[in-house]
C-alpha cells in the first residue's frame, strides 16, 4: 500500500526535509531516503532534501507502507460486547494499541483479534486487518472490527457519512461554563511537534466535537462528548483548545494530581451503527472502567469535603 500526501507551503525559507519533518510523522532521515528514491516532488519535480522551499510551493510525498511482518495471532483476553459473522465489538482496555506500527509489533488489539476470530477483513492490509476506526492507546471503550470486506466497506461508509455515532465520557480540567456546546475547529499536525495534533488552518481538516456537561466538581468537569468527525486525537485537541484539557492527558495537558490515571481520562462508552448485513440499527455500550469510577469518587469526596 502507498500513502500519498500533498501540502502547500505557507512560508518560504525551510529545507524540504526539515519542513516535511514538521508536517508529517516521518523522521528527517526517512524523508531524506524518500527524496533519494524520487518520492518527494516540489511543483511536480523531484526534490532534494536540501531544496529551500518558497511560499505557495506544492510539496508531494509518496510514502510506501512499511510492513516488516504480518501481524501474528496472540492469545490475549478480549472483553467482547458483541460478535457475529460480520462484526465484533470490543471494550478496549487502557494501554492497548489498536494495531501494530513502528516499534509496536505485539500485544495489540489486532494480535488479539487474529487469535480469536481468524477471519478479518483485508482492506487495510496485513498490519491492520478488520480495523475501520481507532481509539488511542490510553483511551478505553467501544471499538468495532469487521470480519469481511463487505462489512468493512459498509461500516467505513457510515463513519464517512456520519451515520455511525461514537460517544465518549471525559473528565476535563476546570469548570465548563456552558451545559452544552459544539467545538468547530480544524485539526492538523502541530508544526512545532510532528507527533502532536493542533487546531490550525494550515494543512488541516474540518473537525466538530459536541459536548454536554454531566457533572461539575471543584476543579473538574465530567462531560459527554460526541464526535461528528473522527480526526486523530480530536477530543483531546479540542478540549485543550478551549482550555479544558482532558484530565491526565500527558500530551495535551498534565498528570492528574489525585491519582495515577495512566493517561487521559477518556472512555468510548457508546457506539451506534447500522448492521452491514441486516440493516438493523445497533447500539453498544461499555461501562466506565474501574479507574474512571475511582477518580469520580475522589472528585465527589473532594467537592463535599
Amino acid at each position: 500500500m502507498m500513502e500519498e500526501q500533498v501540502f502547500t507551503v505557507e512560508e518560504a525559507g525551510m529545507r524540504t526535509d526539515a519542513w516535511l519533518a514538521e508536517h508529517t510523522d516521518l523522521s528527517r532521515s526517512r524523508i531524506k531516503e524518500l527524496c533519494q528514491e524520487g518520492r518527494v516532488r516540489v511543483n511536480g519535480r523531484a526534490a532534494k532534501a536540501s531544496l529551500k522551499l518558497e511560499a505557495k510551493d506544492e510539496v508531494f510525498i509518496e510514502i510506501p507502507e512499511e510492513e516488516p511482518m504480518d501481524a501474528l495471532p496472540e492469545n490475549i483476553p478480549l472483553d467482547i460486547l458483541y460478535e457475529d459473522s460480520d462484526i465484533i465489538v470490543v471494550n478496549k482496555p487502557k494501554g492497548m494499541v489498536v494495531h501494530p506500527a513502528a516499534g509496536v509489533h505485539s500485544g495489540t488489539l489486532v494480535n488479539a483479534l487474529l487469535y480469536h476470530c481468524r477471519d478479518l477483513s483485508g482492506i487495510n492490509g496485513v498490519l491492520r486487518p478488520g480495523i475501520v476506526h481507532r481509539i488511542d492507546k490510553d483511551t478505553t471503550g467501544c471499538i468495532v472490527a469487521c470480519k469481511n470486506d463487505n462489512a468493512h466497506r459498509r461500516v467505513a461508509e457510515q463513519i464517512a457519512d456520519k451515520t455511525c455515532h461514537r460517544e465518549y465520557m471525559a473528565v476535563v480540567d476546570g469548570i465548563l461554563e456552558h451545559n452544552d456546546g459544539v467545538i468547530d475547529a480544524p485539526i492538523g499536525r502541530d508544526r512545532r511537534d510532528r507527533k502532536r495534533m493542533a487546531v490550525t488552518e494550515i494543512n488541516s481538516k474540518p473537525a466538530r466535537t459536541h459536548f454536554t456537561v454531566r457533572e461539575r466538581f471543584d476543579a473538574h468537569t465530567l462531560a459527554e462528548c460526541r464526535l461528528e468527525t473522527g480526526r486523530t486525537h480530536q477530543i483531546r485537541v479540542h478540549m485543550k483548545y478551549i482550555h479544558h484539557p482532558v484530565t491526565g492527558d500527558l500530551v495535551y495537558g498534565s498528570p492528574c494530581t489525585l491519582m495515577d490515571t495512566m493517561g487521559q481520562v477518556l472512555h468510548a462508552y457508546k457506539l451506534s451503527l447500522i448492521h452491514p448485513s441486516t440493516g438493523r440499527q445497533m447500539t453498544f455500550t461499555s461501562p466506565l472502567p474501574d479507574y474512571f469510577e475511582e477518580l469520580l469518587e475522589l472528585l465527589r469526596r473532594e467537592e463535599h469535603g
